[in-house]
């Protein structure tokens, strides 16, 4: 059996929680598919996939500092309306994406007005102690495609 290591593609299920609240998982849907050792996930996560094969379950709990990091109460931006992308109507605690010189970010709205709306750029889970709970489903060799483009392919091929 082939066991997870760097350049190889993990199918897994999980689910994620915050002490005795579920926050997702993808039980009932379709497994997440990452290349590891190519920052497709949590280092943190990826960590405690090493060594593993198909079949095996484990937990992981990760601070906020292995996770998705500290809220930073500092972290609150004022984004024209027309920036915002997900909805066409915006009210506080709606997740907006943004276009940044970094990449697309996700926002928290906090407060709408008439242009603009305050939002909180810290990421959703920042500041949380998070619990994966995880089933890995396949582990296979990436093809010289998917090391090339720096992340796994579903299936049906490139998925981007």
């Amino acid at each position: 059996m082939m066991t997870i290591q760097a350049d190889t593609v993990v199918e897994f299920h999980y689910m994620l929680s915050e002490g005795e609240r579920q926050i997702e998982s993808s039980q009932g849907g379709d497994p997440m598919l990452i290349l590891c050792g190519h920052k497709n996930s949590l280092p943190a996560l990826e960590d405690a996939m090493m060594g593993k094969v198909a079949g095996d379950t484990f937990s992981v709990t990760l601070p906020p500092e292995k996770a998705y990091g500290s809220r930073r109460e500092d972290s609150m931006q004022r984004i024209p309306i027309k920036h915002l992308q997900g909805a066409k109507r915006w009210k506080p605690g709606m997740l907006a994406w943004v276009q940044t010189d970094q990449g697309n970010r996700q926002v928290t709205v906090v407060k709408v007005g008439k242009f603009n709306a305050d939002c909180d750029t810290n990421h959703p889970l920042a500041g949380m102690t998070l619990t994966f709970d995880v089933e890995i489903v396949s582990v296979r060799d990436a093809t010289a495609s998917e090391l090339q483009h720096g992340h796994a392919h579903g299936r049906g091929g490139v998925e981007h």
